[in-house]
């Protein structure tokens, strides 16, 4: 246990004797064969703000129209990749870093990479930014807001309640701060937008930034 909890915090790099094996497929030939470019779109935002909901309505608009899309949530993560990780800080920081390692891979492989997750520290979203940037991949981070009011009205799993409870601690939006994009590339105001409109708004961007 002491071991996990010291990689989780530094991330350093303990493999030595290690070299990077480039391949002979460009970027370009993936993006020809697949018809569109690599994104990452990162969508942070509170609990119940409708990430996963916005991701998955999107996901299947992009394949029904013949893109190669993934997604990437964050409860599901927590099942296999990111199981010995829980929701201290330091664990919230390598789960985002894990997952935007993981996002970079599908990206550069010519994916529309959707990862959904609360990600409440702006300093852990910048470093994904940074790990796309470094090697020339798109990243867009999609801030999906909404007041902690009305996403405590629909509290899909009854986690805000707990949190008021005192049962959970360090909860985004109750006891643990969420800090908001400044800016971020796409702005959602679930409260006043449709799962629609949202999907339909990030399509646009997409559009825009030559994806398809």
């Amino acid at each position: 246990n002491i071991i996990i909890l010291c990689q989780t915090m530094t991330a350093e790099q303990v493999a030595t004797n290690i070299t990077w094996h480039e391949g002979t497929v460009s970027r370009e030939e993936r993006d020809k064969n697949l018809g569109q470019k690599g994104v990452t779109l990162w969508l942070t935002g509170l609990s119940g703000s409708g990430k996963s909901t916005i991701a998955v309505a999107l996901e299947q608009v992009l394949l029904q129209r013949g893109r190669h899309a993934y997604r990437l949530d964050g409860d599901n993560v927590r099942h296999g990749l990111n199981k010995n990780l829980g929701f201290s800080a330091e664990d919230r920081t390598e789960n985002v870093r894990r997952v935007g390692e993981v996002a970079k891979l599908f990206c550069d492989a010519g994916l529309i990479t959707l990862a959904s997750f609360i990600s409440p520290y702006r300093a852990d979203r910048d470093l994904v930014r940074e790990l796309h940037e470094t090697a020339n991949l798109l990243f867009l981070e999609v801030y999906v807001d909404v007041p902690v009011s009305v996403a405590e009205t629909r509290d899909p799993k009854g986690l805000y309640k707990k949190a008021r409870a005192g049962e959970i601690k360090g909860f985004t939006g109750i006891d643990d701060p969420y800090e908001e994009p400044d800016p971020a590339d796409i702005h959602l105001r679930t409260d006043e937008l449709s799962v629609e409109d949202s999907v339909r708004k990030i399509l646009d961007v997409l559009q825009e930034k030559g994806v398809f």
